[in-house]
């Protein structure tokens, strides 16, 4: 069963950087499109969308209020996603967890949550002065 563990999370001032990675262990990452969601406080039933990725690394994708500040990449050689988070904003304020769901379409990925089977246990990355 895939496995994945998020990792790099903090209390960081508005304007600061983080990188969360997502580990997988289990299976590859070979043919996973992989995606960042994030849930924020008060918002327990809301994990919304972040960002994307193909399988191949192709085909990225953002939601607009990260987009320009937030780059989504993968290392599938060393079974690992990342979220590099530049600019942080008190609103990114949340629990970010990394998905994951097999596929054959080599440019698929999704920003709907129901549509990735794995999922981490979160990072929480707190933004505040």
């Amino acid at each position: 069963q895939l496995q994945l563990v998020e990792s790099g999370g903090g209390l960081v001032q508005p304007g600061s950087s983080l990188r969360l990675s997502c580990a997988a262990s289990g299976f590859s990452l070979d043919g996973y499109a992989m995606g960042w969601f994030r849930q924020a406080p008060g918002k327990e039933r809301e994990r919304e969308f972040v960002a994307g990725i193909s399988f191949s690394g192709e085909r990225t994708g953002y939601a607009d209020s990260v987009k320009d500040r937030f780059t989504i990449s993968r290392d599938n050689a060393k079974n690992t996603l990342y979220l590099q988070m530049n600019n942080l904003k008190p609103e990114d304020t949340a629990v970010y967890y990394c998905a994951a769901q097999y596929t054959l379409m080599e440019t698929w990925f999704s920003d709907d949550r129901n549509h990735y089977s794995s999922w981490g246990q979160g990072t929480q990355v707190t933004v505040s002065s």
